[in-house]
Protein backbone atom coordinates (compact mmCIF):
# COMPACT_ATOMS: atom_id res chain seq x y z
CA UNK A 1 0.00 0.00 0.00
CA UNK A 2 1.65 3.42 -0.75
CA UNK A 3 2.23 5.89 1.70
CA UNK A 4 0.69 9.32 1.79
CA UNK A 5 2.20 12.32 1.76
CA UNK A 6 1.39 14.79 4.40
CA UNK A 7 0.35 18.21 3.12
CA UNK A 8 1.44 21.54 4.58
CA UNK A 9 -0.91 24.74 5.11
CA UNK A 10 -0.52 27.32 1.98
CA UNK A 11 1.75 30.10 2.58
CA UNK A 12 -0.06 33.45 2.78
CA UNK A 13 3.08 35.76 1.53
CA UNK A 14 3.41 33.35 -1.33
CA UNK A 15 1.44 35.70 -3.75
CA UNK A 16 2.77 38.98 -2.33
CA UNK A 17 5.62 39.86 -3.31
CA UNK A 18 7.29 40.65 -0.06
CA UNK A 19 11.29 40.16 0.64
CA UNK A 20 9.99 38.72 4.06
CA UNK A 21 8.29 35.67 2.34
CA UNK A 22 11.44 32.01 1.77
CA UNK A 23 13.27 32.45 -1.38
CA UNK A 24 11.69 29.84 -4.03
CA UNK A 25 13.29 28.44 -6.89
CA UNK A 26 14.44 29.94 -9.93
CA UNK A 27 11.01 30.18 -12.15
CA UNK A 28 8.63 31.75 -14.50
CA UNK A 29 8.03 35.90 -13.41
CA UNK A 30 4.86 36.60 -12.05
CA UNK A 31 2.41 38.34 -13.84
CA UNK A 32 2.46 41.89 -12.85
CA UNK A 33 0.71 44.90 -14.63
CA UNK A 34 2.91 45.68 -17.66
CA UNK A 35 4.92 49.32 -17.67
CA UNK A 36 3.19 50.48 -20.32
CA UNK A 37 -0.18 50.28 -19.44
CA UNK A 38 0.65 51.90 -15.66
CA UNK A 39 2.07 54.88 -17.82
CA UNK A 40 -1.35 54.86 -19.60
CA UNK A 41 -3.21 55.00 -16.69
CA UNK A 42 -1.46 57.20 -15.06
CA UNK A 43 -1.53 59.56 -18.15
CA UNK A 44 -5.19 59.33 -18.40
CA UNK A 45 -5.70 60.07 -14.37
CA UNK A 46 -3.65 63.74 -15.05
CA UNK A 47 -5.62 64.70 -18.58
CA UNK A 48 -8.58 64.08 -16.60
CA UNK A 49 -7.71 65.87 -13.62
CA UNK A 50 -6.44 69.11 -15.62
CA UNK A 51 -9.73 69.03 -17.58
CA UNK A 52 -11.99 69.09 -14.19
CA UNK A 53 -9.59 71.72 -13.41
CA UNK A 54 -10.00 73.54 -16.36
CA UNK A 55 -13.92 73.10 -16.41
CA UNK A 56 -14.07 74.47 -12.44
CA UNK A 57 -11.68 77.44 -13.92
CA UNK A 58 -14.23 78.52 -16.57
CA UNK A 59 -17.53 78.28 -14.25
CA UNK A 60 -15.58 80.38 -11.85
CA UNK A 61 -14.66 82.50 -14.88
CA UNK A 62 -18.18 82.66 -16.14
CA UNK A 63 -19.89 83.40 -12.36
CA UNK A 64 -21.87 79.51 -12.75
CA UNK A 65 -20.12 78.62 -9.65
CA UNK A 66 -22.29 79.34 -6.08
CA UNK A 67 -19.59 79.79 -3.41
CA UNK A 68 -19.83 79.86 0.24
CA UNK A 69 -18.62 83.23 1.71
CA UNK A 70 -18.01 85.05 5.35
CA UNK A 71 -20.56 88.33 5.39
CA UNK A 72 -17.22 89.91 6.73
CA UNK A 73 -15.90 89.97 3.37
CA UNK A 74 -18.67 91.40 1.71
CA UNK A 75 -18.44 95.34 0.97
CA UNK A 76 -22.07 96.69 0.51
CA UNK A 77 -20.33 100.05 -0.34
CA UNK A 78 -18.79 98.68 -3.83
CA UNK A 79 -22.03 100.40 -5.73
CA UNK A 80 -23.87 103.11 -5.23
CA UNK A 81 -27.27 101.33 -4.75
CA UNK A 82 -29.93 101.85 -6.64
CA UNK A 83 -32.72 101.12 -3.73
CA UNK A 84 -32.95 104.05 -1.36
CA UNK A 85 -35.17 101.98 1.52
CA UNK A 86 -36.92 98.71 2.13
CA UNK A 87 -39.95 98.65 4.32
CA UNK A 88 -39.57 96.91 7.32
CA UNK A 89 -42.28 94.31 7.15
CA UNK A 90 -40.92 93.20 3.61
CA UNK A 91 -37.51 93.04 5.53
CA UNK A 92 -39.06 91.11 8.51
CA UNK A 93 -40.94 88.75 5.70
CA UNK A 94 -37.22 87.90 4.38
CA UNK A 95 -35.64 87.39 7.47
CA UNK A 96 -38.25 84.47 8.40
CA UNK A 97 -37.73 82.98 5.20
CA UNK A 98 -34.02 82.48 5.65
CA UNK A 99 -34.83 81.44 9.26
CA UNK A 100 -36.87 78.90 8.32
CA UNK A 101 -36.14 77.36 5.03
CA UNK A 102 -32.04 79.18 4.55
CA UNK A 103 -30.74 81.25 1.46
CA UNK A 104 -32.51 79.55 -2.01
CA UNK A 105 -30.91 82.71 -4.46
CA UNK A 106 -27.27 83.67 -4.44
CA UNK A 107 -26.15 86.75 -4.37
CA UNK A 108 -23.84 88.45 -6.98
CA UNK A 109 -20.56 89.83 -6.10
CA UNK A 110 -17.28 90.91 -7.65
CA UNK A 111 -13.82 89.62 -6.20
CA UNK A 112 -12.33 92.82 -5.73
CA UNK A 113 -8.16 92.59 -7.33
CA UNK A 114 -7.28 96.26 -4.86
CA UNK A 115 -8.72 94.21 -1.78
CA UNK A 116 -7.59 95.51 1.42
CA UNK A 117 -8.32 93.62 4.73
CA UNK A 118 -11.21 91.49 5.23
CA UNK A 119 -13.49 92.61 2.56
CA UNK A 120 -12.48 90.83 -0.52
CA UNK A 121 -15.69 90.55 -2.52
CA UNK A 122 -17.89 93.67 -3.75
CA UNK A 123 -21.92 93.80 -3.81
CA UNK A 124 -23.51 94.22 -7.37
CA UNK A 125 -26.89 92.54 -6.61
CA UNK A 126 -28.64 91.11 -3.18
CA UNK A 127 -28.60 93.61 -1.00
CA UNK A 128 -31.70 92.93 0.38
CA UNK A 129 -30.83 89.29 0.75
CA UNK A 130 -27.29 89.91 2.49
CA UNK A 131 -29.10 92.43 5.26
CA UNK A 132 -31.53 90.43 6.30
CA UNK A 133 -28.66 87.32 6.84
CA UNK A 134 -26.55 90.51 8.56
CA UNK A 135 -29.46 91.17 11.04
CA UNK A 136 -30.25 87.21 11.55
CA UNK A 137 -26.71 86.58 12.51
CA UNK A 138 -26.40 89.82 14.66
CA UNK A 139 -29.68 88.59 16.39
CA UNK A 140 -28.70 85.03 16.71
CA UNK A 141 -25.07 84.79 16.51
CA UNK A 142 -25.94 81.36 14.70
CA UNK A 143 -22.92 80.19 12.44
CA UNK A 144 -25.83 78.87 9.72
CA UNK A 145 -25.96 82.65 9.23
CA UNK A 146 -22.58 83.88 9.50
CA UNK A 147 -22.12 82.68 5.50
CA UNK A 148 -23.58 83.53 2.41
CA UNK A 149 -24.12 81.86 -0.88
CA UNK A 150 -22.39 84.14 -4.10
CA UNK A 151 -21.84 84.23 -7.61
CA UNK A 152 -18.30 85.36 -7.97
CA UNK A 153 -19.13 86.89 -11.35
CA UNK A 154 -16.78 88.88 -13.94
CA UNK A 155 -18.46 92.13 -15.52
CA UNK A 156 -15.84 93.78 -18.10
CA UNK A 157 -16.43 97.17 -16.75
CA UNK A 158 -18.51 99.33 -13.98
CA UNK A 159 -21.18 99.81 -16.41
CA UNK A 160 -21.58 95.93 -16.55
CA UNK A 161 -21.89 96.29 -12.62
CA UNK A 162 -24.78 98.85 -12.49
CA UNK A 163 -26.84 96.99 -15.42
CA UNK A 164 -26.83 93.87 -13.48
CA UNK A 165 -27.75 95.92 -10.17
CA UNK A 166 -30.69 97.23 -11.92
CA UNK A 167 -31.77 94.26 -13.62
CA UNK A 168 -32.05 92.48 -10.54
CA UNK A 169 -33.83 94.95 -8.67
CA UNK A 170 -36.32 95.35 -11.67
CA UNK A 171 -37.18 91.60 -11.74
CA UNK A 172 -37.92 91.29 -8.31
CA UNK A 173 -38.70 94.55 -6.75
CA UNK A 174 -40.02 97.26 -9.20
CA UNK A 175 -38.37 100.69 -8.54
CA UNK A 176 -39.54 104.01 -8.11
CA UNK A 177 -38.60 106.45 -10.68
CA UNK A 178 -36.70 108.80 -8.40
CA UNK A 179 -34.56 105.61 -7.52
CA UNK A 180 -33.78 105.13 -10.86
CA UNK A 181 -33.09 108.65 -11.85
CA UNK A 182 -30.48 108.44 -8.76
CA UNK A 183 -28.58 105.70 -9.58
CA UNK A 184 -28.29 107.58 -13.22
CA UNK A 185 -27.00 110.31 -11.21
CA UNK A 186 -24.80 108.32 -9.26
CA UNK A 187 -23.28 106.68 -12.18
CA UNK A 188 -22.97 109.56 -14.04
CA UNK A 189 -20.96 111.42 -10.98
CA UNK A 190 -18.56 108.51 -10.74
CA UNK A 191 -17.39 108.52 -14.67
CA UNK A 192 -19.32 105.44 -15.49
CA UNK A 193 -20.88 107.09 -18.37
CA UNK A 194 -19.81 110.47 -20.77
CA UNK A 195 -23.14 111.98 -20.05
CA UNK A 196 -26.90 111.56 -18.89
CA UNK A 197 -28.44 110.43 -22.21
CA UNK A 198 -25.40 107.54 -22.72
CA UNK A 199 -26.34 106.97 -18.62
CA UNK A 200 -30.21 106.60 -19.19
CA UNK A 201 -29.59 104.14 -22.37
CA UNK A 202 -27.27 102.43 -21.04
CA UNK A 203 -28.94 101.40 -17.14
CA UNK A 204 -32.38 100.90 -18.73
CA UNK A 205 -31.83 99.89 -22.52
CA UNK A 206 -34.82 97.75 -21.97
CA UNK A 207 -37.08 100.51 -20.56
CA UNK A 208 -39.67 102.18 -23.13
CA UNK A 209 -38.80 105.33 -24.70
CA UNK A 210 -41.50 107.25 -22.43
CA UNK A 211 -40.52 105.44 -19.37
CA UNK A 212 -37.00 106.31 -19.94
CA UNK A 213 -37.93 110.30 -21.06
CA UNK A 214 -40.33 110.35 -17.36
CA UNK A 215 -37.06 109.11 -15.41
CA UNK A 216 -34.59 111.96 -17.30
CA UNK A 217 -37.35 114.64 -15.63
CA UNK A 218 -36.79 112.73 -12.17
CA UNK A 219 -32.92 113.30 -12.69
CA UNK A 220 -33.52 117.08 -12.65
CA UNK A 221 -35.51 116.18 -9.30
CA UNK A 222 -32.69 113.96 -7.80
CA UNK A 223 -30.28 116.63 -8.58
CA UNK A 224 -32.28 119.89 -7.17
CA UNK A 225 -33.54 118.26 -3.97
CA UNK A 226 -31.89 114.41 -3.20
CA UNK A 227 -30.26 116.07 -0.29
CA UNK A 228 -33.51 117.88 1.58
CA UNK A 229 -35.81 115.35 0.64
CA UNK A 230 -36.68 112.47 3.25
CA UNK A 231 -39.22 110.53 1.35
CA UNK A 232 -38.60 110.73 -2.33
CA UNK A 233 -39.44 107.46 -3.18
CA UNK A 234 -43.41 108.26 -2.15
CA UNK A 235 -43.77 111.16 -4.90
CA UNK A 236 -46.30 110.08 -7.42
CA UNK A 237 -45.54 110.17 -10.76
CA UNK A 238 -47.53 112.99 -12.13
CA UNK A 239 -46.47 115.43 -8.75
CA UNK A 240 -42.38 114.70 -9.21
CA UNK A 241 -43.43 115.39 -13.42
CA UNK A 242 -44.75 118.85 -12.39
CA UNK A 243 -41.71 119.46 -9.93
CA UNK A 244 -39.37 118.44 -12.69
CA UNK A 245 -41.26 121.12 -15.17
CA UNK A 246 -41.30 123.84 -12.51
CA UNK A 247 -37.36 122.94 -11.98
CA UNK A 248 -36.36 123.26 -15.26
CA UNK A 249 -38.64 126.69 -15.98
CA UNK A 250 -36.72 128.42 -12.97
CA UNK A 251 -34.22 127.65 -10.78
CA UNK A 252 -35.73 130.12 -8.16
CA UNK A 253 -38.69 127.60 -7.77
CA UNK A 254 -36.12 124.92 -6.61
CA UNK A 255 -34.27 127.14 -4.33
CA UNK A 256 -37.51 128.12 -2.37
CA UNK A 257 -38.79 124.50 -2.71
CA UNK A 258 -35.61 123.19 -0.65
CA UNK A 259 -36.21 126.26 1.96
CA UNK A 260 -39.47 124.63 2.83
CA UNK A 261 -38.49 121.54 2.95
CA UNK A 262 -36.06 121.79 5.56
CA UNK A 263 -38.17 124.71 7.62
CA UNK A 264 -41.10 121.98 7.78
CA UNK A 265 -39.08 119.48 9.17
CA UNK A 266 -41.55 116.83 7.89
CA UNK A 267 -41.42 113.66 9.87
CA UNK A 268 -44.10 111.68 7.85
CA UNK A 269 -44.33 111.41 4.22
CA UNK A 270 -47.95 112.97 3.80
CA UNK A 271 -46.35 115.84 5.60
CA UNK A 272 -43.89 115.88 3.19
CA UNK A 273 -46.29 115.05 0.18
CA UNK A 274 -48.72 118.37 1.39
CA UNK A 275 -45.52 120.66 1.17
CA UNK A 276 -44.66 119.74 -2.35
CA UNK A 277 -48.33 119.80 -3.62
CA UNK A 278 -48.79 123.57 -1.79
CA UNK A 279 -45.58 124.61 -3.17
CA UNK A 280 -46.70 124.35 -6.27
CA UNK A 281 -50.33 125.97 -5.77
CA UNK A 282 -48.75 128.92 -4.24
CA UNK A 283 -45.89 128.98 -7.27
CA UNK A 284 -48.34 128.90 -9.62
CA UNK A 285 -50.73 131.24 -7.94
CA UNK A 286 -47.90 133.45 -7.73
CA UNK A 287 -47.08 133.46 -11.53
CA UNK A 288 -50.86 133.91 -12.82
CA UNK A 289 -50.84 136.98 -10.45
CA UNK A 290 -47.54 138.41 -12.26
CA UNK A 291 -49.08 137.47 -15.87
CA UNK A 292 -52.30 139.32 -15.27
CA UNK A 293 -51.02 142.48 -14.08
CA UNK A 294 -49.63 143.38 -17.52
CA UNK A 295 -46.58 145.01 -18.66
CA UNK A 296 -44.82 147.40 -16.75
CA UNK A 297 -45.85 151.21 -18.18
CA UNK A 298 -42.95 152.77 -19.81
CA UNK A 299 -40.39 155.59 -18.14
CA UNK A 300 -41.76 159.12 -19.23
CA UNK A 301 -39.44 160.57 -21.42
CA UNK A 302 -36.87 163.17 -20.01
CA UNK A 303 -37.17 166.62 -21.72
CA UNK A 304 -34.39 166.03 -23.53
CA UNK A 305 -35.84 163.17 -25.49
CA UNK A 306 -38.97 164.66 -25.78
CA UNK A 307 -37.35 167.99 -27.60
CA UNK A 308 -37.13 167.53 -31.63
CA UNK A 309 -33.86 167.22 -32.90
CA UNK A 310 -33.20 170.55 -35.13
CA UNK A 311 -32.85 169.98 -38.77
CA UNK A 312 -33.20 171.51 -41.90
CA UNK A 313 -35.05 169.05 -43.75
CA UNK A 314 -38.39 168.18 -42.91
CA UNK A 315 -38.86 165.45 -40.08
CA UNK A 316 -40.57 161.93 -41.64
CA UNK A 317 -44.02 161.46 -40.18
CA UNK A 318 -43.09 159.21 -37.06
CA UNK A 319 -44.33 155.68 -37.36
CA UNK A 320 -47.02 154.32 -35.75
CA UNK A 321 -45.90 151.95 -32.97
CA UNK A 322 -47.95 148.47 -32.25
CA UNK A 323 -49.54 148.58 -29.67
CA UNK A 324 -47.76 146.38 -26.87
CA UNK A 325 -49.25 142.79 -26.36
CA UNK A 326 -48.36 141.52 -23.01
CA UNK A 327 -49.98 137.95 -23.34
CA UNK A 328 -51.41 135.67 -26.12
CA UNK A 329 -53.11 132.49 -25.41
CA UNK A 330 -54.52 130.01 -27.47
CA UNK A 331 -55.36 126.53 -27.86
CA UNK A 332 -52.46 124.74 -29.58
CA UNK A 333 -53.18 121.34 -29.74
CA UNK A 334 -55.72 119.22 -27.83
CA UNK A 335 -55.03 119.48 -24.44
CA UNK A 336 -52.30 121.81 -24.67
CA UNK A 337 -52.66 125.46 -24.11
CA UNK A 338 -49.70 127.81 -25.24
CA UNK A 339 -49.36 131.39 -24.11
CA UNK A 340 -47.12 133.76 -25.29
CA UNK A 341 -45.55 137.09 -23.05
CA UNK A 342 -43.75 139.40 -25.50
CA UNK A 343 -42.11 141.78 -23.02
CA UNK A 344 -40.51 138.60 -21.27
CA UNK A 345 -39.89 136.53 -24.66
CA UNK A 346 -41.84 133.68 -22.98
CA UNK A 347 -43.64 130.55 -24.47
CA UNK A 348 -45.12 128.61 -21.70
CA UNK A 349 -47.16 125.42 -22.48
CA UNK A 350 -50.22 123.82 -20.32
CA UNK A 351 -52.64 121.24 -19.96
CA UNK A 352 -52.98 117.26 -19.27
CA UNK A 353 -51.49 117.04 -23.17
CA UNK A 354 -48.29 118.18 -21.83
CA UNK A 355 -46.45 114.89 -21.43
CA UNK A 356 -42.95 113.96 -21.83
CA UNK A 357 -43.51 112.59 -25.05
CA UNK A 358 -44.58 116.05 -26.43
CA UNK A 359 -41.26 117.28 -24.58
CA UNK A 360 -39.02 114.37 -26.43
CA UNK A 361 -40.79 115.75 -29.70
CA UNK A 362 -40.07 119.33 -29.28
CA UNK A 363 -36.49 118.24 -28.67
CA UNK A 364 -36.65 116.71 -31.58
CA UNK A 365 -38.41 119.42 -33.46
CA UNK A 366 -35.55 121.90 -32.58
CA UNK A 367 -32.75 119.62 -33.50
CA UNK A 368 -34.03 119.29 -37.13
CA UNK A 369 -34.11 123.23 -37.15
Amino acid sequence: MAKRKRLTPAQPTYLSGSDKSPAAAPGPLSMGAAPIAQVASDTSASAALEELSSVLEQARTKGLMIEELPLSAIDETYLVRDRIEQGEDDMLGLMESLRARGQHTPIEVVKREDAHGEKTHGLISGWRRLTALNRLYQETSDPKFATVKALVVRPESAADAYVAMVEENEIRVNLSHYERARIAVQALAEGVYPDQRKALLGLFQNVPRAKRSKIASFVTLVEALDDVLRYPTAIPEKLGLAIARHLEENPRFGRELAGNLIASDCQHVSEELAVLHGHIAAWDARLNEDLDSGPLPSPAPTPAQSAPAPSSEASPPPRSSRPAQSRVSLDAAPGVTLTFTEETRKIELRGDGVTPDLMQALQDWFAQR
